[in-house]
């Protein structure tokens, strides 16, 4: 006879399933406890001090945007975006301690020192006179640069509702004014009376600037978020739509890639070429970055989509044309689909490349939207998986990318609304820490059911802004949240030590822009916020260990000049080998990530090596194209370095 209980049992059957597979994920997913003696012992390496940043007198304090009728009742959402910061050496002086800065509360593009750099001028707005404006622009975002190879920085600045205007260094020394630069425009506009821009409406998040085709010219990715249409325009036409949805939206402004073709000293000259298949060209872009992965000196691309799969690109380029082939990682039994290269359904918000573990290959770190009980995705730490760069070659010839995450693994998979992020070495370790922009819009109400009501409606629906949910003045959506510091456990896993560095501070951040603005051997850290003031972090731990230094330049392409040493090597990298064996590869960054740009400098940390010479192989591209390797014996500090077809040690200027 069969027991009565066992009908019962069989009906339970698949809910205790669930409840045990539930409970199983919940004690996998766990955060590893750690003992506040350990996560005090390994903030003691790190120590930073917030300090200031000079900013023009008598500039507006606005906190949230004009904005076309159809957005007015997400008004906050759509002025959510915007701060931006780089750093970089705009004057010659051969120290990266200049800040170019947007201020989202009076919508000004802000030249400025570097608190404790240096230099000493005062902070001045550019002013893109006598270039065609509106009402209805907003810079989003400003790009240091030689963009015509004369060996003085330039800036390139991108708005929202236009093309982005190069001000173009007037190759002057003496301290930086608003003399320094001269507006040009990249794209020619349309003109209306009373000079009113009238030309293209693009409204751009996102910039990278590499040498993509390899002949010797930085060429530029232009990455625009909104369709082209009157975003900031309050009489604008009612033809502004939003994502039509939330994982694959193909609806965006699209991607621009444009090749350098030219330049004088008071001209540069871009033109647009169809480098990606327009099928994959039109996400949601809020941030794209670049790097070689296999050896050709040509840079792959990834392109972090906020709705939308993120891209990555294999470069496939000759000299004169920009191509690039899509390329997606492999999913195995065990991976989740959105946890896969290129399978996402995640919001892409910030990316950035750096040796993690000392392979002497790229990983890549990526924000996306990982709010605890709200949309709890997950950051990427995409892991290189190719053994070498003839590896790595063939498998993106094959159509892969060569990457696993291991976000989770590294305890690096939530830390909320994530923006850009940076790494860098901070305490000069040898191992990259990573510096994460953090929060959306700050208010008193808390608005998160109502988005989690938006994220699960109908894609349908999306494109629509009608149906969406107000986000106004006074409505908070992870609003409070502080950037975070992630710094290695030399275990393998990576502790958030932003409360006990006191960097903690509940204001949404932005952009990242990372540099030794004093040429103290210490990287120093500056943070855009949005609606808030932004804020430079100076490095004082002076426990830290030894570093390399290297500025690495070519040949100004139009002559000897009074000021720099020479142009930027962009795309240039440099392998460290310590005399432990311990291996770092690192690149000159033309500009990459969501609205943070780090220096030109590229930095290692020694460890305890000590003043033992280091083997530093450059691999870069000179002026005409061609292709160099040279491995040098460097002692630790700064080294300047010019790059013709051998590697020379020079003096700044």
């Amino acid at each position: 006879m069969r027991s009565s209980s066992t009908p019962l049992v069989r009906r339970l059957t698949p809910a205790l399933f669930v409840i045990a597979l539930a409970a199983t994920l919940l004690v996998v997913a766990q955060r590893p406890t750690v003992a506040a003696a350990d996560r005090e012992a390994l903030a003691s390496r790190f120590r930073f001090t917030e300090m200031p940043i000079a900013l023009p007198d008598n500039l507006p304090q606005r906190s949230v945007r004009v904005v076309n009728p159809r957005y007015e009742h997400i008004r906050s959402w759509t002025s959510s975006v915007g701060a931006a910061i780089s750093v970089n050496d705009l004057d010659g002086h051969g120290v990266a301690n200049d800040l170019c800065l947007v201020d989202t509360r009076s919508d000004s593009v802000i030249v400025t020192p570097a608190p404790a750099g240096g230099d000493t001028y005062q902070p001045f707005v550019l002013d893109p006179a006598p270039l065609p404006m509106a009402d209805t622009i907003a810079p989003m975002g400003c790009v240091p640069g030689d963009l015509n190879g004369d060996g003085w920085t330039d800036l390139l600045v991108y708005y929202w509702g236009r093309t982005p205007v190069v001000f173009l260094h007037r190759a002057q020394s003496g301290p930086l004014t608003i003399a320094s630069y001269q507006p040009t425009e990249l794209i020619e506009p349309s003109v209306a009376p009373g000079n009113t821009y009238q030309g293209k409406q693009w409204n751009t998040n996102a910039v990278a600037v590499a040498d993509f085709d390899g002949d010797g010219h930085p060429d530029l990715g232009i990455f625009n978020y909104f369709p082209d249409s009157g975003v900031l325009d309050p009489n604008g036409q009612p033809n502004v739509v939003m994502n039509h949805s939330m994982s694959r939206a193909q609806n965006a402004g699209g991607a621009h890639i444009l090749h350098w073709s030219g330049a004088t000293a008071s001209s540069v000259a871009y033109r647009e070429q169809p480098a990606i298949d327009p099928r994959y060209a039109t996400g949601w872009t809020l941030a794209a970055s670049s790097a070689d992965l296999d050896g050709d000196l040509l840079p792959e691309l990834y392109v972090a989509n906020d709705f939308g799969q993120d891209r990555m690109f294999h470069n496939t380029s000759t000299p004169g044309h920009i191509s690039f082939a899509l390329v997606a990682g492999r999913r195995d039994a065990t991976t989740p689909k959105s946890l896969v290269l290129g399978n996402d359904s995640f919001k892409g918000m910030g990316i950035d490349f750096g040796d993690l573990d000392g392979t002497g290959r790229f990983d890549a770190f990526v924000s996306n939207i990982t709010v605890a009980w709200g949309l709890e995705e997950s950051n990427f730490v995409w892991v290189n998986t190719a053994t070498s760069a003839a590896g790595a070659r063939a498998d993106l010839d094959a159509g892969i990318a060569p990457y696993r995450n291991e976000a989770a693994r590294r305890d690096m998979a939530w830390t909320g609304w994530g923006w850009d992020a940076k790494m860098a070495d901070f305490d000069n370790s040898g191992h990259l820490a990573i510096v994460q922009a953090s929060g959306f819009v700050r208010g008193t109400i808390n608005r998160f059911n109502w988005l989690q009501e938006l994220a699960m409606s109908n894609d349908m629906l999306l494109e629509s802004p009608e149906m969406w949910p107000n986000a106004r003045p006074g409505d908070d959506i992870a609003g409070h949240e502080p950037m975070a510091f992630w710094a290695p456990d030399g275990r393998g896993r990576y502790l958030n030590l932003s409360e006990s560095l006191g960097l903690d501070a509940t204001i949404p951040t932005r952009g990242v822009a990372v540099a030794d603005t004093n040429a103290d051997g210490g990287q120093d850290f500056a943070i855009a916020r949005q609606w808030g003031p932004p804020a430079y972090y100076r490095n004082g731990n002076t426990g830290r260990g030894n570093y390399l230094g290297l500025r690495l330049y070519r040949p100004a392409t139009l002559g000897p000049t009074a000021g720099p040493v020479g142009t930027p090597a962009y795309g240039a990298q440099v392998l460290v080998t310590t005399a432990d064996g311990h291996r770092q590869v690192a690149q000159l960054d033309g500009g990459g990530g969501h609205s943070g740009k780090r220096s030109f400098d590229v930095f290692f940390g020694l460890g305890d090596q000590g003043s033992q010479p280091v083997s530093a192989e450059i691999s870069w591209r000179d002026v005409a194209g061609q292709t160099h390797v040279q491995t040098v014996d460097l002692r630790a500090g700064w080294h300047n370095l010019m790059l013709t077809d051998q590697v020379k040690e020079v003096p700044a200027k």
